[in-house]
């Protein structure tokens, strides 16, 4: 029971650590990798693929350090959350909003209330910052209100 409850608490611990490594660090010192997905431009793959492949080989390298015995176990409960958590941000954000595979053919109202927050965030390269959960300020909410979506970008 304490590793179920240890996984789910890494999942939802997770979008407040996705918060701030999107805010201080892609739009802070990795900007360079991430501008390649604000940019009208971006097909296929980005600069900004490289931050996921960092976070899953840092998953593997603590499934492999608990596996060998140089953690404790409870490493594994941690990563099963923090790995559900990218799932979770990889099928929301590259798969429905950005439309990087075709794999969704319906809308759904409670993705599209997240690609809105994503649209907005892509518009003003500011807030929200927050994927699964994210708190979009009521000012840029109303500018937006009045922008088209932009099919360059995928983004709603």
């Amino acid at each position: 029971m304490f590793t179920v409850l240890l996984a789910a608490a890494s999942y939802l611990l997770m979008e407040p650590v996705t918060y701030g490594t999107h805010r201080f660090v892609m739009h802070g010192i990795g900007l360079r990798l991430h501008r390649s997905h604000h940019r009208r431009d971006s097909t296929g793959w980005e600069a900004n693929d490289a931050f996921p492949v960092v976070f899953a080989a840092s998953a593997m390298i603590a499934t492999a350090a608990a596996y060998g015995g140089l953690t404790g176990r409870w490493v594994l409960a941690v990563v099963v959350g923090v790995t559900l958590y990218g799932a979770s941000y990889a099928l929301v954000h590259d798969l429905y909003i950005h439309r990087r595979l075709p794999l969704f053919h319906r809308r759904y109202a409670v993705l599209d209330r997240l690609a809105e927050a994503h649209r907005i965030h892509h518009l003003y390269h500011g807030e929200p910052y927050g994927m699964l959960v994210p708190i979009v300020p009521a000012e840029l909410r109303r500018r937006a209100a009045h922008t088209e979506p932009d099919p360059v970008t995928r983004v709603l």
